[in-house]
C-alpha cells in the first residue's frame, strides 16, 4: 500500500471520529456539567479535527503525502487532543501542546504545496 492510500484511509478514520465526537458534543457533553468555556474548547477541537480530517484527503493527493499527512496528524493530535482533554476533564495540564499543534497544522498545509 502506498503512502497516498494510507493517508487517505487515515483521513476516513479521522473524519469518522470527528463526526462521532461532534455527535457526542451535541448530544451528550453539552447536557452535562461542563461550563461555557469547556463547551467552547470542545467545539473548537471538533471544528479543527473535522477541517483537518478533510485536509488529509488533500494531503493524500499532494506530492509528498507521507510528509504532509504525518505533520497534519501530529498537529491534530497536539492541537485537538489537549482541547478535547481540557473540555472533558477541566484539566489544562496538556494545554501547552496546543500552540505547537497549531503551528504543525500550518506547516502541514504548507507541506501540501511541496
Amino acid at each position: 500500500m502506498n503512502a497516498a492510500s494510507v493517508v487517505q484511509k487515515l483521513a476516513g478514520v479521522s473524519g469518522a471520529l470527528a463526526v462521532a465526537a461532534g455527535a457526542y458534543g451535541a448530544h451528550g457533553f453539552r447536557h452535562g456539567e461542563a461550563n461555557e468555556y469547556q463547551r467552547e474548547l470542545y467545539e473548537t477541537a471538533n471544528k479543527y479535527h473535522f477541517y483537518h480530517s478533510l485536509a488529509l484527503l488533500g494531503a493524500a493527493r499532494c506530492g509528498k503525502p507521507a510528509l504532509a499527512g504525518a505533520i497534519l496528524l501530529t498537529g491534530m493530535g497536539c492541537f485537538c487532543g489537549p482541547l478535547y482533554h481540557q473540555a472533558l476533564t477541566n484539566d489544562p495540564s496538556f494545554s501547552k501542546l496546543a500552540p505547537i499543534g497549531g503551528s504543525l497544522l500550518i506547516v502541514g498545509w504548507a507541506a501540501m504545496a511541496l
